[in-house]
């Protein structure tokens, strides 16, 4: 019978497979991490822009949608969780990095092949992961409004940001909220961070995937939200443009991520 899945092998080998071994890192290590992750975007940025570009138009899409609904006012933290969803538009830049990596070809029919294969594997259920903690950041910010602007509407986005920036009440919210959002976004990195390219090179399920993640982040502390802390500003700064720098950072970003598990996790065993 066909496997249906990593996590349900009936294969006692499989399923008492030695977890992945993790390793220290430095900051030189994220620095090389990203000079490989430009030279990769370099070799195949036909690749990378397409890929890029199609993260942008969502960006400009989820506000629009926010806009005509009447709730501009859920912009802001919408633009800020769309981001979260980032490591599902990296899967085929982890691809294209392997490729290099390997010597493999660099075609769009593999790539899109290999993303596709995704759904019906383990790295599809980190999906349900993403979507609850973005989820949770929608609701604690409704809730946040709630309790320090009170249980009302704004005309237009601007209405919004005046009243958050030129009332007591409204600088609290955005101080708690980044507060609560910044706790929420150095989960789901510790989470995905390493888990996304882990799930696409090897056969193993999504919660030991996450477990290694976190373990990399707490074995590297520093260089490691050193490296999130990079992430969040430079995706902040691609944003404020139509989130149009977005075609230009992700793909970097993406390829800087498998390199980056490249170094903290070693490679699976063949065989």
């Amino acid at each position: 019978m066909e496997n249906q899945g990593a996590g349900t092998s009936s294969n006692p080998e499989e399923t008492f497979r030695p977890a992945p071994v993790v390793r220290a890192i430095t900051a030189n290590d994220v620095i090389d991490a990203l000079s490989a992750g430009i030279r990769d975007f370099r070799t195949a940025p036909h690749i990378g822009l397409v890929i890029g570009l199609f993260f942008a138009l969502g960006g400009m899409l989820v506000i629009l949608s926010a806009s005509a609904l009447g709730m501009s006012y859920l912009s802001y933290p919408l633009a800020a969780g769309f981001v979260l969803i980032g490591p599902f538009a990296a899967v085929g830049l982890y691809e294209v990095s392997r490729r290099i990596e390997s010597g493999a070809s660099l075609s769009w029919r593999d790539i899109i092949g290999t993303m596709w294969a995704q759904k019906g594997r383990e790295l599809s259920w980190m999906a349900f992961v993403v979507l609850f903690i973005q989820i949770m950041w929608m609701y604690q910010v409704r809730l946040l409004l709630a309790i320090f602007l009170g249980f009302r509407s704004f005309a237009s986005f601007g209405e919004f940001i005046s009243e958050v920036v030129g009332t007591p009440e409204g600088l609290m919210f955005l101080a708690i909220g980044h507060v609560v959002g910044a706790i929420l976004s150095l989960i789901l990195f510790s989470l995905t961070v390493i888990s996304f390219p882990l799930l696409l090179e090897d056969d193993r399920d999504f919660i030991t995937a996450m477990i290694t993640s976190v373990r990399a982040v707490a074995t590297s502390p520093i260089p490691m939200i050193g490296w999130a802390f990079v992430v969040t500003i430079v995706l902040i700064a691609s944003m404020i443009p139509a989130f149009l720098g977005l075609v230009i950072t992700l793909p970097i970003l993406g390829h800087t991520t498998w390199h980056l598990y490249r170094k903290c996790v070693e490679p699976p065993a063949k065989g």
